[in-house]
């Protein structure tokens, strides 16, 4: 039995009116799917510094902690994988330019207009990259309707 959830941490980073997305190289179902630079927080970090960490770690650009804005939270469960809590945050401004530094976990970055994302985005960064647009603060992914209405 799980007793926890993970903290995920996503970053839209947003330029010209533009978004960067990673087509995801993986084994499982989310192979070749658009996503968001975004990774596990660690124990001894902040959320905020975790966020900055991985777009560093996925992109090469370094993001002042400071200069990341929350802009939504998602609770996610199902498809047999660990209940989590994703935290979007937004960025308009970092040193770099981005280029893939995670061959082996992503086919490729690219920037989409803000008004034509690709289809095949990963769901679970839809609804972050959804919060951009809508300012939905929060959602919930996988939870059947009994548990959403206690």
């Amino acid at each position: 039995m799980t007793t926890g959830h993970l903290v995920d941490v996503h970053v839209l980073l947003i330029r010209n009116g533009r978004l960067l997305l990673s087509k995801r190289r993986s084994a499982d179902e989310f192979d070749g799917l658009w996503h968001l630079p975004a990774g596990k927080l660690e124990a001894s970090e902040s959320a905020t510094a975790a966020a900055a960490r991985e777009a560093n770690e996925e992109t090469g650009v370094h993001i002042d902690p400071a200069d990341l804005r929350h802009i939504h939270t998602a609770h996610v469960v199902g498809s047999g994988r660990d209940p989590r809590l994703g935290l979007f945050f937004e960025v308009r401004l970092w040193t770099g330019e981005p280029t893939n530094r995670e061959p082996d976990k992503c086919h490729e970055l690219r920037w989409f207009a803000l008004d034509a994302l690709p289809e095949a985005i990963i769901s679970y960064s839809a609804a972050g990259i959804g919060a951009h647009f809508t300012g939905a603060t929060y959602s919930e992914q996988g939870w059947p309707a009994s548990a959403r209405t206690g």
